[in-house]
């Protein structure tokens, strides 16, 4: 029983295998290098959800139906995110970075992995009230156009609210986080002057290049989805994208140990995962 289970098992990774490939040639959508884990428990959901025989039979309906490979995008993406998710990063970074950014004339940041959009606007709001939101501007990107929507109504639920302020007061937010929404219909609706300076756009970590020349770039508990092939070539594109003494904040589960780029960052945080681009001589 145990030799068939194994057998059965091998035959879905190779299903999963051919699937992903599938994908990628008929979307260009690239998910080779994902967490196998993570990849084969999304996919076994939609297998469940959608009463699929097999993987291959799943790979069928993708192939040739549009709307499904759409859905299978929700899916995959990774869209786990809150304001002022992790607080004490945000309370770091307060202390460990504003104080350098605010020598800069303009400030440019990257916001990779964007998802719907909670933690670039706890971002504006830190810089807005730090005084430095007037002088930058920032790219929040994600290769799923869904949650692009979502991040840029600045629509949420109020059931998150309570979650919200608890972790704007522990990020050492210096007002109200009411002072930053209206609530209508049940929502919370983010003042749009918090977006004024944000540009939200469609952007691949997998399989598209350089986006712009940043100060700062910030992407959140992405790469532990990835490989190590993968994160090593997502943060080659890092390294590229910062300006000389750039700031690169990760999750706090995530780390640049045993990456090719290790020794070209410096901790400024190691606990918080904020580190800083060295000067190559």
């Amino acid at each position: 029983m145990e030799k068939n289970k194994s057998v059965d098992s091998d035959i879905i990774d190779v299903e999963i295998h051919l699937f992903l490939e599938a994908m990628y040639q008929q979307y260009s959508y690239d998910f080779r290098n994902y967490s196998k884990a993570h990849i084969k428990r999304r996919l076994m959901h939609r297998l469940a959800i959608g009463n699929f025989s097999s993987i291959s039979q799943m790979q069928e309906k993708l192939l040739r139906d549009r709307n499904f490979f759409i859905d299978l995008l929700a899916d995959l993406s990774i869209n786990v995110t809150e304001m002022f998710r992790d607080p004490d990063f945000y309370k770091s970074f307060r202390e460990n970075v504003i104080p350098t950014l605010k020598t800069h004339p303009f400030i440019k940041v990257w916001h990779a992995g964007c998802s719907t959009g909670e933690e670039v606007y706890s971002l504006a709001i830190l810089l807005q009230e730090e005084g430095l939101l007037d002088r930058c501007q920032i790219y929040a990107t994600d290769f799923n156009r869904k949650v692009l929507e979502v991040a840029k109504s600045g629509i949420y639920n109020t059931q998150d609210l309570d979650k919200f302020q608890q972790n704007y007061i522990k990020s050492g937010g210096k007002k109200d986080l009411s002072d930053y929404y209206t609530l209508k219909y049940g929502s919370i609706k983010l003042d749009q002057n918090l977006s004024k300076k944000v540009v939200f756009a469609d952007h691949n970590l997998v399989t598209d290049h350089v986006f712009a020349e940043v100060n700062l770039i910030l992407c959140r508990n992405v790469l532990i989805y990835f490989n190590r092939e993968l994160q090593n070539n997502v943060i080659n594109l890092f390294y590229d994208s910062l300006l000389h003494s750039g700031y690169l904040c990760l999750g706090t589960k995530e780390s640049l140990k045993f990456t090719a780029y290790d020794k070209l960052f410096s901790a400024t945080d190691s606990k918080q995962k904020i580190f800083k681009k060295l000067i190559c001589p």
